[in-house]
């Protein structure tokens, strides 16, 4: 068999054109235009047409990614339906089935269901695509795999019809960035957070007590706990900690009465009684024990000493980047355990002000714009609006998030005379929102308002929905921004050994050799501007990143 650089080549293949490419029983299956074969040991002929033709491999989902980074093959870059998928329609479910019926404009209620024995009725057995019109349920469930050369095809077929209902410039680049960052997540997944297993396990003793040593000793060790905030109950006074009911009724005869037991609630009646205090500390230890403790620490930290979890590149709404097991909500106290390999740092960079700026570039506001340009942008605000900076800090945020009342509701006025694009911006958002109109992110990602149109629609559910689409604006906008950068520095960063291993809301860890770090650093910085040029080029937006080198993830700042 000809080699694939060759195949490629013959077929006319220029530099980013689409090839599909799946990952079956057999192999690698591969199709170009109307030409398909499957490709039997498979990763190194990939690995080097990457390498030299640098093609866009269309992959169905991040599961193909994942299978080729475990079969040690990392492609530049990739069309990825499932991503694409979840941008043009909005949502989560992105299986193969729904991904056709709905560019084919298929009813969801008439896709067929697989039989007990996976056969096909009618029909050729050997076409994905039934008399229907639909995937066969067989082909989605499975039999793909034993035709791997045909899926890649129907892929090809399936990436064409969404770049044709992509309207415009930037969504196609959008999609092109968003499936790159799944790339970046089977990384992720594979490669791991480096963590120090001793340092994780002297926080844990200092914050929950000892290994427990069987049933006995982990029930002793959580009376002691508990012991810590009953013991300022007088005498005759009980409650079990874990139930927010008899929580309250116990703060409720010592005179702390409150509506709820949430944590900020409780903050406000700290100074009453010292049992809120006490209890305050003790939800920090019991999450800690309940979700962080050794178990978890256990299952999830490999003798490699790399946290492990699952990531994906879109959380299905706003369009974050999330991951499981810990690794995007572990409480801060455990980042001392987050330790760079021996003779490696961490470049961490953290984007400043994200959201007023995306804003600004998002709505086109010239005046905004401007405010950019220096590094604390709530600075000129507030001149502009003359009011103190916490002032105007509010009311910016408060405008994002569809607060018009309260603190900074008198700045917040002001913010329309002296920001009429951005405040309109927001205010058209709002309107399309309780109106349960659907809207598109600035790269171009649904934000679904179904359930508004389905549901009663009340004025204070209208409200909150006119909330919640100014916010996803925004937000989505940001995370498309966030990966754009991402992936631009997992390319470049590379060279000099600078490894993307966590993204963490707008925050990046990059792990390398300590030699490196200054390069690195550098590298990490300006991608971010590389990115802001390709994402919102002619914005006049100024983007900033607070990027610092250290050994341990805690002890950088902000």
């Amino acid at each position: 068999m000809a080699d694939l650089i060759a195949q490629l080549r013959a077929a006319g293949v220029p530099r980013g054109g689409f090839v599909g490419l799946t990952i079956g029983i057999p192999g690698a299956g591969i199709a170009v235009a109307d030409r398909s074969w499957v490709l039997p040991g498979w990763t190194a002929e990939l690995a080097q047409a990457d390498a030299e033709l640098r093609p866009r491999w269309v992959l169905w989902s991040g599961a193909t990614s994942a299978a080729l980074v475990a079969g040690g093959v990392r492609l530049a870059t990739c069309w990825d339906i499932a991503a694409v998928h979840r941008l043009l329609f909005g949502g989560w479910r992105a299986d193969p089935g729904r991904v056709w019926a709905l560019l084919r404009r298929l009813p969801l209620s008439g896709m067929p269901e697989d039989d007990l024995f996976g056969m096909s009725a009618d029909g050729d057995a050997d076409d994905p695509v039934g008399p229907d019109g639909y995937l066969r349920p067989e082909w989605v469930n499975g039999d793909w795999a034993e035709h791997p050369d045909a899926w890649a095809g129907l892929a090809l077929r399936v990436a064409a019809m969404q770049q044709s209902q992509l309207d415009g410039d930037r969504p196609v680049a959008t999609a092109r960035s968003e499936s790159t960052a799944e790339l970046l997540c089977a990384e992720l997944a594979a490669d791991g957070l480096p963590m120090d297993r001793a340092v994780c396990e002297d926080v844990l003793e200092g914050l929950i007590g000892h290994r427990p040593q069987g049933e006995a000793d982990a029930l002793a060790l959580r009376a002691a706990r508990d012991e810590l905030v009953l013991r300022h109950l007088p005498a005759g006074v009980h409650a079990d900690l874990r139930s927010n009911g008899q929580v309250r009724s116990m703060l409720a005869r010592l005179g702390v009465d409150v509506p709820d037991t949430r944590a900020g609630r409780l903050q406000e009646h700290a100074a009453k009684h010292p049992v809120v205090g006490a209890l305050l500390e003790w939800r920090k230890a019991e999450r800690i024990a309940t979700t962080y403790g050794y178990g978890w620490l256990d299952e999830h930290l490999g003798a490699d000493g790399r946290l492990r979890g699952s990531w994906t590149g879109s959380d299905g709404a706003a369009g974050r980047m999330t991951a499981s097991d810990g690794l995007h909500n572990m409480p801060s106290v455990l980042r001392r355990a987050v330790v760079a390999r021996p003779d490696h740092v961490f470049v961490r960079a953290d984007l400043g002000q994200i959201e007023p700026r995306v804003l600004a570039a998002v709505s086109g506001d010239r005046a905004l714009a401007e405010a950019t340009s220096a590094d604390d942008l709530y600075a000129p605000v507030a001149a502009q609006l003359a009011v103190e900076r916490p002032v105007a800090k509010v009311a910016v945020i408060a405008a994002m998030y569809g607060q018009t009342t309260g603190h900074g509701a008198a700045a917040l006025r002001r913010l329309n005379a002296a920001y009429p694009v951005a405040m309109s911006y927001l205010s058209r958002a709002d309107e399309s929102g309780q109106a349960g109109q659907d809207l598109r992110t600035y790269g171009g990602r649904l934000i679904s308002m179904a359930r508004l149109r389905d549901g009663e629609q009340t004025p204070a559910r209208a409200a909150g929905y006119g909330r919640y689409a100014r916010n996803a604006l925004i937000q989505g906008a940001a995370a498309e921004l966030f990966k754009v950068w991402a992936v631009t520095v997992r390319a470049r960063a590379a060279p000099a050994g600078g490894q993307v291993v966590l993204c963490l809301h707008d925050e990046l860890l990059v792990h390398c050799p300590a030699g490196q770090a200054p390069a690195v650093a550098a590298v990490v910085d300006a991608c971010l501007q590389e990115a802001a040029a390709r994402w919102a080029p002619r914005s006049g937006v100024r983007f900033v990143s607070s990027t610092s080198v250290v050994r341990c993830w805690a002890d950088a700042k902000g």
